[in-house]
């Protein structure tokens, strides 16, 4: 597989399918694991650091859901392909950094992303569109018990799988799930509910994980630690907060339509109107224009536009992925102004 191919397809994360995806947009499962005997990535020297590269790359043939996979060591790929891959949710902008003996797993439906030499040894993640949590666990513990019988981890029967952060210390899982929240945010309600969020141990980051804000009214919620909670434990509570918090938007959506249909229609329009129109445009007015008019369709205040579309331009729109459908550099000006060309078209 070349990188290129996932110009035309679709990623797992906006497929618009699945329980619930007109809220939650996709669900995930990641797991931290380190090699016993080995210093962890931060620490580890040349060495170390191409050993652990090795071991894990040659665990992975045996393992199930991985025979369509490709691997990209990162010293080999570019920048704006790099940038390419964190815009599609494959990879973190820390693992970008020193790329030296690191290395990314990637299957043809990018719903397999594993990190090797991140922060810890190997980060797995399991996407899955719409609210799924269950199902990206299924996956990823049978492909981890099958690793476990390749590798050695770093594991105490104190305190469970070790990892480079405390707060991943136990089970090593990071469950997370990305939801569209607009009526929240219109109704100014989602301060309150971020605040309840935090009270519970859980932790809420923006578009791109950690240190991104909320953009176009995207929320990613997950566990904050794992230490002391089981797998199913840790599912079971992530479920029980999800379902609260869709209800709380829809909610806040009906109350929008009994209330103050009128501006939100002209809101939803006026935003429709701006993308079909424009000529030019920035990737954070992209970003919260696709949003209200993600939540019109949704409302079925547009009727004839695929959500599907929707969610495509949220990506394509993005710095890299313009950059490699030009296959070359862009300048700001450059990527506003084909921006807004590739929207004209995609709403015609």
């Amino acid at each position: 597989m070349n990188l290129n191919d996932l110009l035309n397809h679709t990623s797992e994360w906006l497929k618009g399918t699945g329980p619930h995806s007109d809220i939650v947009i996709s669900s995930r499962i990641r797991l931290a694991r380190n090699l016993d005997k080995l210093m962890f990535p931060q620490w580890a020297n040349k060495k170390q650091g191409e050993e652990a590269l090795q071991l894990i790359v040659g665990s992975f043939p045996k393992a199930p859901f991985l025979k369509q996979t490709s691997i990209f060591k990162l010293a080999e790929v570019d920048n704006i392909d790099k940038q390419f891959l964190v815009e599609r949710h494959l990879m973190s902008l820390e693992h970008t950094q020193k790329t030296n003996h690191k290395a990314i797993l990637i299957d043809q439906e990018e719903v397999l992303s594993f990190m090797i030499n991140e922060e810890d040894h190997l980060r797995m993640q399991v996407m899955q569109s719409g609210f799924n949590l269950y199902e990206a666990w299924n996956i990823i513990n049978q492909i981890d018990d099958s690793l476990a019988k390749e590798l050695s981890y770093a594991f105490s029967a104190e305190w469970g799988y070790l990892t480079a952060c405390p707060t991943n210390t136990g089970t090593g899982m990071r469950g997370s799930v990305m939801l569209h929240l607009p009526a929240l945010v219109i109704t100014r309600q989602i301060d309150r509910v971020l605040a309840a969020i935090a009270k519970l141990s859980f932790t809420t980051r923006g578009l791109y994980g950690e240190g991104t804000q909320a953009m176009g009214n995207f929320f990613q919620i997950s566990n904050q630690v794992s230490l002391g909670h089981s797998e199913d434990e840790i599912i079971r509570n992530i479920n029980g907060l999800i379902r609260q918090i869709i209800e709380q938007e829809n909610q806040a959506r009906e109350a929008l339509l009994a209330k103050s249909k009128a501006p939100l229609e002209d809101r939803v329009h006026r935003s429709y109107g701006i993308l079909k129109s424009a000529h030019i445009i920035s990737s954070q007015e992209t970003t919260e224009l696709l949003s209200m008019v993600r939540l019109g369709c949704d409302m079925g205040m547009i009727s004839n536009l695929d959500r599907r579309v929707i969610n495509e331009l949220f990506i394509i729109t993005q710095p890299a992925h313009l950059q490699k459908m030009e296959n070359k550099k862009l300048s700001q000006e450059e990527r506003d102004v084909k921006r807004a060309d590739i929207i004209r078209h995609k709403l015609v």
